[in-house]
């Protein structure tokens, strides 16, 4: 069954149904708390093979059992279970095409935000294309006046519902003030990341980014990038922290995630960076991550697994 024009499935329970029969309590700890852990998964369609590739799947599983774990959650689904789960409504949407899957555990019934359970989960699927670098201008983001939550409040280290609140403000105080995004301060007035994604520097031809100390999201993206620069791109990666001031006079800033994938910075607080033009190492980053995730990279083929069979 092909599913389409606002009728697609999504998996809740256990069970696939269509999306506008799926319902949650609405006295939930989920509703009234944002008592949810999740994870963004990206799939690519790789035209010549004719398959759908989910990215790093064990690494974000890892993730979403760790945020379960740190938010008290009681245990119940296993990564087999949540791999299963994921297989079984792509391809019962039968998409063929790039893919966003937001796989969400959270805590049900009528209890109060300091429940551990009942536990449940839902998976939605949803079509996304990716980022054409070419097309963007770049971003124009200013230092937001809210500080980065860190892991003396609410861990970013926990993917939880809750925690984007902070990223929200952040976001909507950009918008308002005519920027297209935020960079967040942490605690220690230093750069942390942005909202819903970390970020990068180059300064000198070297690739730099805030340590995870510096209240980031453990990202799977930023892993990803880190990994392909040193290994492929044979760049020079260095985990420090950042200045505000460093990121004026830098050579070049892009955001990442798995969402967003590389999104170049071209002004920061009214600053030009990179002569208001993507840079080099950006563009490069960027097209040797569309090679990994689509199935190009022979090298990390190990990352990705095929939907169908």
């Amino acid at each position: 069954m092909k599913i389409r024009n606002g009728n697609r499935l999504i998996w809740l329970d256990g069970r696939i149904v269509p999306l506008q029969e799926a319902t949650i309590n609405v006295l939930s700890p989920t509703s009234q708390f944002g008592a949810n852990v999740f994870e963004g998964i990206r799939c690519y369609w790789n035209e010549e093979e004719q398959q759908l590739y989910a990215f790093r799947l064990e690494e974000h599983y890892k993730r979403l059992k760790n945020s379960m774990k740190m938010f008290r959650m009681e245990e119940k689904y296993s990564i087999e279970e949540l791999k299963q789960g994921l297989i079984d409504v792509v391809r019962a949407n039968e998409y063929k095409e790039d893919i966003q899957v937001r796989q969400t555990v959270f805590i049900d019934g009528f209890g109060t935000w300091s429940s551990k359970g009942p536990i449940n989960m839902f998976i939605a699927p949803i079509a996304k294309s990716r980022n054409d670098l070419e097309k963007s201008k770049g971003m124009k983001c200013c230092i937001s006046s809210w500080e980065r939550i860190s892991d003396r409040n609410l861990s970013p280290k926990v993917k939880v519902g809750a925690n984007y609140i902070n990223s929200r403000m952040a976001q909507m105080e950009a918008l308002e003030n005519g920027y297209d995004s935020a960079i967040f301060l942490n605690n220690q007035g230093k750069v942390s990341e942005g909202p819903g994604s970390c970020l990068f520097i180059v300064r000198d031809g070297k690739l730099i980014t805030p340590p995870m100390t510096a209240s980031i999201l453990e990202s799977i993206t930023r892993d990803t990038i880190l990994k392909l620069a040193k290994e492929q791109l044979k760049i020079e990666v260095i985990e420090r922290d950042i200045d505000r001031t460093e990121l004026y006079i830098c050579d070049e800033v892009f955001l990442c995630g798995s969402a967003m994938e590389i999104a170049a910075v071209t002004n920061v607080d009214g600053i030009v960076v990179s002569n208001g033009e993507q840079g080099d190492i950006t563009r490069e980053i960027q097209k040797i991550y569309i090679e990994t995730v689509t199935g190009n990279m022979k090298n990390y083929k190990k990352w990705l697994m095929p939907i169908y069979d």
